[in-house]
Formats: structure tokens, C-alpha cells, sequence
């Protein structure tokens, strides 16, 4: 799988935006196939930094309704990579 396969999204939310400052943790929506080797070797040649460890959720899409239509979003993975110490953090507006 190619490496830009494997990522699909940085998930910058509040709670991925406070790991990212306090406990040097990137949050990324990723391919559902993906295995934690798989995320680890893409994250660290896309950011050239080196990771320490991958955690990976698997997440049920939500129902969704538009007025009377009943709709289901798709089930989607994310991935919590923590990056070894003295690495830098990388910024998404720089990439």
C-alpha cells in the first residue's frame, strides 16, 4: 500500500490539537486495512520524524438524517502516533 494510502487525513480537533501540544501525539484518520507497522512506516517517512508508538481506534459511522431520509456516514480508523523524544513536532499548515 502506498504511504499516502495509509494516511488519509490529519484529525485536528480539540482534544487531537491538545495531544499534539502536551503529549507530542499526532492524530490521523487512516486507511481501515492499515496495520500499526503500516501507519508507522508512512508517518515516519512523510514527516521524516521517528515514532515511538501507534494506537489505532476503529470508529462506527454515525446516522445521519436529512429531514425524512435516513443516511449512515461510513466507519472509519484513527491512529494516535506518539513521536519519540527529541523529535520535533510537525505543523499541518506546513505540510
Amino acid at each position: 500500500m502506498n504511504i499516502y494510502e495509509v494516511i488519509r487525513r490529519p484529525v485536528v480537533t480539540e482534544k487531537g490539537v491538545t495531544a499534539k501540544d502536551e503529549h507530542r501525539t499526532l492524530c490521523f484518520e487512516v486507511a481501515q486495512s492499515a496495520n500499526k507497522t503500516e501507519v508507522k512506516q508512512a508517518v515516519e517517512r512523510v514527516f521524516k520524524v521517528k515514532v515511538a508508538e501507534v494506537r489505532t481506534a476503529n470508529l462506527d459511522g454515525k446516522m445521519r438524517r436529512r429531514g425524512r431520509f435516513i443516511g449512515h456516514k461510513p466507519d472509519w480508523k484513527k491512529a494516535y502516533v506518539k513521536l519519540k523524544d527529541g523529535e520535533k513536532v510537525p505543523d499541518f499548515a506546513q505540510i
